[in-house]
């Protein structure tokens, strides 16, 4: 692993582990091989901008956004910058799921149509491919990527950082149609130019080396246990355990998000009723602790509890986590 982080991005030995990441990533979900691959910096957040920057040809484009959470939310607003957005969803600060595909209000000229396929803050997720009728769809998989399988023709462009289910913090992968690329606006900056980035294979500049060697690897070890079948199963059964808890808790523990809509990824809950109970809940986090579990309070947008159950939690873990929420529930329900 030293030996990685001190290779030259210029050579051949790094150019073989970046080779191997991205065959190992088509491999994975079976990509077309009319889209481009790519291994960027700048995380999802850079793609905020980098997605209307290249999609659209001028500052007058209409483009689509289903906004269903914070990621999605943040990402329209960056678009605006460069482009007009039309949100598909009347805004709101309250996300509880993804109203019917029949009250969309989508433009019948978007350059695209964008959704953050879960949204980590809140606990919304996609268990549908959103239909647009030729539109080139855009995904943020940032958070449930390699948990099931993926159609990727379906897409124009799916992104993901890596950091949730793929690797570590420092580089976001990229899957484009061809088609999309080589029309950048003239503002684009060159770091974020798909084209640019594309006809030098993530190599145009300095790379995040390391991080993209450990995405190759978990690429690998994703198809040696199975590949992404398996882990949508792995994760079906982690999320079932703890939801079957809460919704057999009568309330102790209370979820506001729609069934058909709750994430498998995470799992954002009170304790104590709809408004939660700082006591109760400060009680669970210290209980969780001194099990060596930790990471579990809510965002401080929402409050509460979140449990996230991305690729690397085992249902071990898991099962030990939904013990502590039975005990706890026994020992503090009134």
């Amino acid at each position: 692993m030293i030996f990685v982080l001190e290779l030259t991005h210029r050579g051949a030995t790094f150019g073989k582990i970046n080779d191997e990441a991205e065959r190992s990533l088509r491999q994975v979900f079976d990509i077309p091989s009319n889209y481009k691959v790519l291994f960027l910096q700048g995380g999802g957040t850079g793609q905020f901008s980098a997605v209307p920057l290249n999609l659209c040809f001028s500052s007058d484009d209409v483009v689509d956004y289903i906004v269903t959470g914070t990621w999605s939310s943040k990402a329209a607003k960056e678009a605006e910058k460069y482009c007009k957005v039309n949100r598909v969803l009347p805004k709101t600060d309250v996300f509880t799921g993804i109203p019917p595909q029949s009250e969309w209000k989508l433009s019948k000229n978007a350059k695209y149509v964008y959704y953050c396929a879960n949204e980590t803050i809140h606990g919304v997720e996609f268990d549908f491919v959103p239909e647009t009728n030729g539109v080139p769809l855009v995904c943020d998989m940032s958070s449930n990527v390699l948990t099931r399988p993926v159609d990727i023709s379906k897409f124009g462009l799916i992104f993901a950082g890596a950091q949730k289910n793929a690797g570590i913090p420092g580089v976001t992968f990229i899957i484009v149609r061809d088609d999309l690329v080589g029309h950048a606006l003239p503002i684009c900056p060159t770091v974020f130019d798909y084209k640019i980035n594309a006809d030098n294979k993530s190599l145009y500049n300095t790379p995040p080396t390391f991080s993209i060697y450990v995405l190759g690897l978990v690429f690998k070890w994703i198809l040696s246990k199975g590949g992404v079948a398996e882990m949508q199963s792995f994760s079906a059964e982690k999320s079932r355990l703890v939801y079957d808890v809460i919704d057999s808790s009568e309330g102790f523990y209370h979820s506001v998000i729609k069934k058909h809509s709750r994430s498998r990824m995470n799992i954002p809950f009170r304790i104590g009723g709809p408004s939660g109970n700082d006591e109760l809940e400060k009680k669970f986090l210290e209980e969780a602790k001194a099990q060596g579990m930790i990471n579990l309070k809510g965002h401080r947008s929402v409050g509460g509890i979140r449990i996230s159950l991305f690729n690397a939690i085992t249902l071990e873990e898991t099962k030990a986590l939904v013990e502590l929420l039975k005990s706890f529930l026994q020992a503090n329900k009134v």
